[in-house]
This record gives structure tokens, C-alpha cells and sequence, in this order.
């Protein structure tokens, strides 16, 4: 059992950094001229930040989505947890691969709604849980006052 309990935490890391990888490759591939170009507003972080930043919410989210699964084993959790990846995934896609402003903010939208979700759902089951997300909601709330500001300045 304990051996499977691993590897379900090995899965979802993977799952959650596949996520991280794509959205990695279609930013590298795609990000310039484009962006460059765009008007960012003035509290936009260096590029730098964004890897360490990531990096960290990643793993707070798999660990997070992880020990929900080991305490319920509700697949219903897990999906809703990897349809959050999907959108999450998305954003750069949307954003710097179809250079979609708008449709970004819609995203990201959706992702916020997905976490609130995840959050509810994490202080029922497990409070650590919950606290793993807080750090992503902060983050994600500030990407989309930064996003709605780029809509806005462009």
C-alpha cells in the first residue's frame, strides 16, 4: 500500500509537471516579438520570478491534490483537480501562443473558479491541503489583475 501511496504522488507530480512543461515550450516558442511589443504595466514581475514561483505552486498543488486522494480516494476530487490543470496548461497557450489577451483573462477566470472549488473541497477534507492552495489563489488573483491590466494598457 505505502508503495502505491508513492506512486500516486509520483503520477500526479508527473501530470501536474507535464502541464508545466508544455506551458514552458509554447512560452519559450512564442513569447517574442510579441511581447515585447505589448504595454506591461508597471508592477509586472521580471521574467525571472516566474520559474521559481511556479516551480513552488507546483508542488504544493501535487502534493495538495495527493494527500486529498490518499485520505477520500475520490476520483471526482482528482478530476476535478486535473481539469484544473488543463486550464491552467491553457493560459499559456492561449496567452502567449495566440497571443489572446482576452481569451487569457477567460482562463484564467476559469482557473481562479476551478481553485476556489479545490480550496472548499481541501478545508472539508484536509486543512493542510487547503493551506498548500492558499499560495496558488494569491498568485492567481495577482496574474489576473496583471492580466485584466495588460487587456486594458493593449
Amino acid at each position: 500500500m505505502t508503495k502505491n501511496k508513492y506512486l500516486s504522488l509520483v503520477l500526479i507530480l508527473i501530470i501536474t509537471f507535464t502541464a508545466s512543461a508544455i506551458g514552458g515550450f509554447i512560452t519559450s516558442a512564442f513569447k517574442e516579438p510579441w511581447y515585447s511589443q505589448i504595454i506591461l504595466p508597471s508592477f509586472n514581475p521580471p521574467s525571472w520570478v516566474f520559474g521559481p514561483v511556479w516551480t513552488t505552486l507546483y508542488i504544493c498543488m501535487s502534493i495538495a491534490a495527493w494527500s486529498i486522494w490518499i485520505k477520500t480516494f475520490n476520483k471526482k476530487y482528482l478530476k476535478i483537480y486535473f481539469y484544473h490543470i488543463f486550464f491552467n496548461a491553457s493560459w499559456s497557450v492561449i496567452f502567449f501562443g495566440f497571443h489572446s489577451i482576452t481569451l487569457a483573462l477567460l482562463d484564467l477566470f476559469i482557473i481562479l473558479i476551478f481553485i476556489i472549488i479545490l480550496m472548499k473541497i481541501y478545508l472539508r477534507e484536509n486543512k493542510t491541503s487547503f493551506y498548500l492552495f492558499l499560495p496558488y489563489l494569491i498568485w492567481s488573483s495577482y496574474a489576473f489583475i496583471l492580466n485584466i491590466s495588460i487587456y486594458i494598457l493593449n
